[in-house]
């Protein structure tokens, strides 16, 4: 016979939600904010911000900037995906909720991580706009998975406090 995981974890004699605190959700947010932002600044001064140089378009000094802002903002995302790992995303898997927006969001922030790994040490240009397509796709659109991710999350636990909603 197959047990299964009470819908929270309990901590003492008290149950504990998968909501994050305030402080883990704020850094959520803020690393994510953060490394999306730098990313769609990166983008912007790249492909459409270019310094005029004396034999044409040339890089804007902030573009760098830019990337190196990404970088160290990819660090703390992952950090901070350690974090929620251990306090949500186990639980959450293990109590059957919203698996599927929670599966997807998991498993495009690999696909980010996977590619930011190959924008980096990719050699071969062709392999490497691919690439760069596809993470700049997914990392544009990933706050909108995001957000539904939270949202029905937020929806779950209001039906719990108040019921269904009255007709």
């Amino acid at each position: 016979m197959t047990m299964r995981p009470p819908p929270h974890r309990i901590v003492g004699h008290h149950p504990m939600p998968l909501r994050l605190s305030r402080r883990r959700r704020y850094t959520v947010y803020a690393v994510g904010f953060g490394l999306w932002l730098s990313g769609a600044l990166w983008l912007l001064f790249h492909y459409f911000l270019q310094s005029k140089g004396e034999f044409g378009p040339s890089e804007n000094p902030l573009e760098p900037w830019w990337l190196r802002l990404h970088g160290i903002m990819a660090f703390a995302a992952l950090w901070t995906f350690g974090l929620v790992w251990g306090v949500h995303i186990v639980m959450g898997w293990r109590t059957r909720r919203h698996r599927v927006s929670g599966g997807i969001t998991v498993g495009l922030l690999g696909w980010l991580v996977l590619s930011g790994y190959l924008l980096y040490y990719l050699i071969d240009d062709q392999w490497r706009q691919l690439a760069a397509w596809a993470h700049w796709v997914v990392g544009l659109a990933l706050p909108v998975l995001f957000i539904v991710h939270m949202t029905r999350g937020r929806q779950r636990t209001a039906r719990q406090h108040h019921g269904p909603p009255q007709a």
